[in-house]
């Protein structure tokens, strides 16, 4: 820099002086040769270091579901964390749905955005993924390369390689598993359905007291999937054949009659059982939790199980609601972050998908009073002290208890979820 910032002196100098100057310069240059450079200081430093080099100090625009004050919180511990450990100012950038940013980016690409896109990191999974996977909307072999991945414990873990049965490809980043959770008054009812069975007897003997969210609504179709999923099973088990294996495949003109009408004939005899006789659906979840605490609803359900106690905690919901799960299976997935291919901060959104996966940001997470979401860390992978940070105190009443899950059923293949909403919109699509 002392040669740059001497040039425009040259003209100044006279014969003699600009000797004294040319030979400072290459003094200068010599100097400059023995001393490391930046560009050889970044060759001296691993993978990881470079991306650490260049990823601090800058902003991150994390896309993600803003619909939970106890997910919005972690999220502002998470940013936090990374703004005192990286500089990094994390922004959380609230979405009621996840196709918006999938839309963002599609529209980014189609106006020949290809690097200084929006959206540096997005939460995700499922037919989102699909799509932008798809449309060639992700950065590739970046997670599987971060320092905490290994803590998954991938080679015999295949829940974080593949999202809905489509393969990660290193695009995303393991964040957290969820399963559908149920909750229920336990003042009007003290036995609550612990499988689709019970469920529709339930409700036959209770008309009026559960609904459902309409398709579109993610937690509507996560409804939709877990009774799909059942009544394959028990049709396999009573025909001997496997149609199940449809679910894993993706929907087709020739496959889609064969999976779905059993779901048709199913939803034909269950809505009537329902709140104002399946005429009408509620939009959200908050909705249908609201309609529990007006006492209009008896049972319910949630894909975030914290929710409930945190409902409980802020008078959303009375004090004597409980958490269960179904005993016959609980549709469950793991959930992603994934780098659009034209962030504007690649390095940074590394850094910090790889911050979301250490054990003190995961052990954080799963606290039932924080979050309650599972952790992608397998614990022999992690040491005593690491282990130590996952244990947690008791639980609220209301909170799912721990290892109520004992059986998990996957997701169907991400093209099911158009074909769900566009056969129950055409069978039973109302106004709201």
């Amino acid at each position: 820099m002392r040669v740059i910032t001497t040039l425009p002196m040259l003209k100044r100098l006279t014969r003699y002086s600009t000797y004294a100057m040319v030979m400072s310069i290459c003094i200068g240059i010599s100097a400059s040769t023995a001393s490391p450079t930046t560009a050889n200081i970044n060759q001296d430093l691993s993978p990881w270091q470079q991306i650490e080099a260049q990823g601090s100090n800058q902003d991150v625009y994390f896309y993600a579901w803003g619909g939970d004050p106890q997910i919005n919180a972690y999220l502002q511990w998470v940013a936090d964390q990374v703004d005192d450990k990286y500089n990094i100012n994390l922004v959380h950038v609230k979405l009621s749905d996840t196709s918006e940013a999938v839309s963002q980016v599609l529209a980014e690409k189609s106006a020949h955005n290809d690097d200084q896109g929006s959206v540096d990191l997005v939460w995700i999974n499922g037919a989102n993924f699909a799509t932008m996977s798809e449309n060639s909307l992700l950065l590739k072999q970046w997670a599987n390369k971060l320092p905490n991945f290994a803590l998954t414990d991938p080679d015999n873990n295949p829940t974080v390689n593949f999202d809905f049965g489509v393969p990660t490809n290193g695009m995303e980043a393991p964040w957290g598993q969820a399963s559908l959770t149920f909750y229920y008054d336990s003042l009007s009812t003290s036995k609550p359905p612990t499988t689709l069975t019970k469920l529709t007897a339930w409700t036959a003997q209770n008309p009026g007291r559960f609904s459902y969210p309409k398709p579109p609504d993610f937690l509507g179709m996560s409804f939709l999937k877990y009774v799909l999923v059942m009544l394959h099973e028990r049709q396999d088990a009573q025909t001997g054949k496997n149609t199940s294996a449809q679910l894993n495949l993706p929907a087709t003109e020739e496959n889609t009659a064969l999976v779905l009408d059993p779901l048709w004939a199913f939803l034909d005899d269950f809505h009537p059982t329902l709140w104002r006789n399946g005429e009408q659906f509620v939009q959200t979840g908050a909705q249908m939790r609201r309609l529990v605490d007006d006492t209009e609803l008896s049972l319910a359900f949630t894909f975030s199980a914290p929710e409930v106690p945190a409902a409980v905690q802020r008078y959303d919901l009375p004090q004597s609601i409980r958490s269960y799960a179904m005993s016959d299976g609980s549709l469950s997935n793991t959930h992603f972050v994934a780098i659009p291919y034209n962030a504007s901060h690649p390095q940074a959104a590394q850094l910090v998908a790889n911050f979301l996966m250490s054990p003190e940001a995961q052990a954080k997470k799963q606290t039932p009073s924080v979050w309650g979401d599972k952790s992608v860390l397998v614990q022999s992978t992690l040491s005593p002290a690491q282990q130590a940070l996952f244990k947690t105190k008791q639980p609220h009443p209301s909170a799912l208890p721990f290892d109520s899950v004992k059986r998990t059923v996957s997701e169907p293949h991400p093209s099911w979820v158009e074909a769900i909403q566009q056969g129950w919109q055409a069978r039973y699509g109302v106004s709201p």
